[in-house]
This record gives structure tokens, C-alpha cells and sequence, in this order.
């Protein structure tokens, strides 16, 4: 196991140095001048343009720029500075992040719960009324776009039922976040139903499954180690993907519910062509992905024993 956690790791360097390298030349790509953006309409002298470029290092080859911002985060964490304002990054960051944390653990939980309960009675009850009305529902949830979703949930329950508020307060409560939680996780929990109904329903055919009822096994027992450790495994690999996803998809959700996080900062930094604070975002979520996935694989082995890590 140890060996095998350190051959990761080591496999993750390039990944991550790949990544960031793409992304860094992605948003050098993007259009306009972000230096002569801060002067707005009133614009500046090239004398100005050029000494505010050569501070922000922005005169140098996109591989010196691309290592200087490499060294400094690995060497002192530094994403640098943001150039409109010149607030570090890390303080961005910093106040971004618990807030799109907070919104992504509670839609997590959201449709780990009752996206999996619901496709453990699609499963147990496969081809019966509840698991077409469970298939009808999860159809129902896909085939409407997030924006669509979030815009019905806050029209019922925000303007027409008075039940929430229809914006997020800046001092960002947990009770606040049940609504946009539910419109971003909506459409992963329709996922993670169908995936586990479809797992389970295939595993309760299974050869092992007949051995174990054949052997009188307690049915809790039955389902709950041998058919329900079993299915998990596909569900798993998609809850472990989709933290990274919930984290960085989250512009949307963020925008309807006037939520400031990570999406609001993400849309933000694209209109106003913030390339440092863009990179130095997509770089955290790069290491969340990263780990995650590594802690999915090593999570394998617990769910069936019969893997084993070289």
C-alpha cells in the first residue's frame, strides 16, 4: 500500500505541473489587455501601460512568467497579486473558498443521502411501481438545466411561498444554503440514484448474492455488507469526481442565489481578464482533484478486499 500511495504521488507531479501549465497559457490567451482595462475609458500613456506591465511582470515570456509563478507558490504558497487592486490572491482565496466549501459539503451530503437511498430502493425494488416513479423523477431532474432549476426553486419558494430568502447574506448561514445546495446538487444526486439503482440491480443477480441467501444469512447482512459493498464501488468513483465538480461548477448556482464564492470569483476573473487570480483558483482545484481521486483509489480496497495495491 505504501508503495503504491508513493508511486501516486509521484504520478500526480506531472499531472499537476501539466495542468497548471495548460491553464496558465489558456488565460494568457484570453482577449484584451488587463493592464489598460484598470485605466477604464480614460486609458493611460504607453510610458505608464509599460511600467505597470513591468511590475506586474507581465513584460517578461510566458515561460518566465509561468515559472516565477510556479516558484513562488510552491517555495511561499504565493499566487501573486490581484491586478485591478492589488490584493493578494491568497486573501481572495482565502474569503472565497470556505464559502463554496460550505455550499459543496451540504449539496454533497445532499445527494450522497438521498441519491443513494433512493437508488437502494430503485435497486431492491427493480422493474416494481417505486423504481419507475424513481426513474421517471431521476429523467426529470437531467433534463433540466441548472440555471432552469434555480430559477424555479427561487420563484416557489423565495418570491411565491416567503419560505426562503431569495438571496444569500453575507454572513453566509447554513440554513441560507439548503436551496442553492439542492440546485447544485441536483442534477449529480439524479445521477448517483441512477448509477446505484442500476449497480444493485445488476449485483442481485449475482453468484455470490444466491450463495449467501443459499447459506441463510440474516438479509440486513445480506444487503448491507455483501450486495450493498459491492455496488458501492462505481458509486464511489463518481462521488469522488464530482467534489472537484462541485467546487469549480458551482458559477451558476453562485450567481442566482448572489452567493460569494469560488463561481461568482471564477466569472468575475474571466469578464475582468484577472488571469492571476484565474490560474491560482483553477490551481487549488487542480490539488482538491488530485487528491480526491488518490483517496477514492485507496478507498477501493475497503469496499472489496479482494483489491490489492501493488
Amino acid at each position: 500500500m505504501g508503495r503504491y500511495v508513493a508511486r501516486r504521488l509521484l504520478q500526480m507531479i506531472p499531472v499537476f505541473l501539466g495542468t497548471t501549465l495548460l491553464i496558465f497559457l489558456m488565460v494568457h490567451a484570453l482577449p484584451g489587455d488587463p493592464v489598460l482595462a484598470m485605466f477604464g475609458d480614460k486609458g493611460a500613456d504607453p510610458a505608464t501601460l509599460a511600467a505597470k506591465r513591468h511590475e506586474l511582470g507581465l513584460d517578461k515570456s510566458l515561460p518566465e512568467q509561468y515559472f516565477v509563478y510556479m516558484r513562488d507558490m510552491i517555495l511561499h504558497f504565493d499566487f501573486g497579486n490581484q491586478i485591478r487592486n492589488g490584493r493578494p490572491v491568497t486573501e481572495v482565496l482565502g474569503a472565497a473558498f470556505p464559502v463554496t466549501l460550505q455550499l459543496a459539503c451540504l449539496a454533497f451530503a445532499f445527494e450522497l443521502i438521498f441519491g443513494i437511498g433512493l437508488g437502494i430502493i430503485g435497486g431492491l425494488k427493480a422493474g416494481r411501481l417505486a423504481d419507475n416513479a424513481i426513474l421517471i423523477f431521476t429523467l426529470l431532474i437531467i433534463s433540466i438545466p441548472v440555471f432552469v432549476l434555480g430559477f424555479i426553486i427561487k420563484m416557489v419558494f423565495a418570491f411565491n411561498l416567503g419560505w426562503i430568502a431569495p438571496n444569500v447574506s453575507n454572513d453566509v448561514l447554513w440554513s441560507e444554503l439548503i436551496a442553492p445546495a439542492v440546485v447544485l446538487g441536483g442534477l449529480s444526486l439524479a445521477y448517483v440514484t441512477r448509477l446505484t439503482r442500476t449497480s444493485m440491480a445488476e449485483n442481485l443477480r449475482a453468484d455470490y448474492m444466491r450463495t449467501a441467501v443459499a447459506k441463510g444469512l440474516p438479509k440486513r447482512r445480506i444487503i448491507g455488507v455483501h450486495l450493498m459493498r459491492n455496488s458501492m464501488i462505481p458509486v464511489i468513483t463518481f462521488l469522488g469526481t464530482d467534489i472537484g465538480a462541485l467546487m469549480g461548477g458551482a458559477v451558476v448556482t453562485e450567481k442566482i442565489f448572489n452567493i460569494k464564492g469560488v463561481g461568482g470569483l471564477i466569472a468575475e476573473s474571466i469578464s475582468r481578464r484577472e488571469g492571476t487570480t484565474l490560474v491560482g483558483l483553477v490551481t487549488v482545484l487542480v490539488i482538491v482533484y488530485l487528491v480526491t481521486s488518490l483517496l477514492i483509489d485507496l478507498l477501493y480496497a475497503v469496499l472489496d478486499p479482494r483489491i490489492r495495491y501493488a
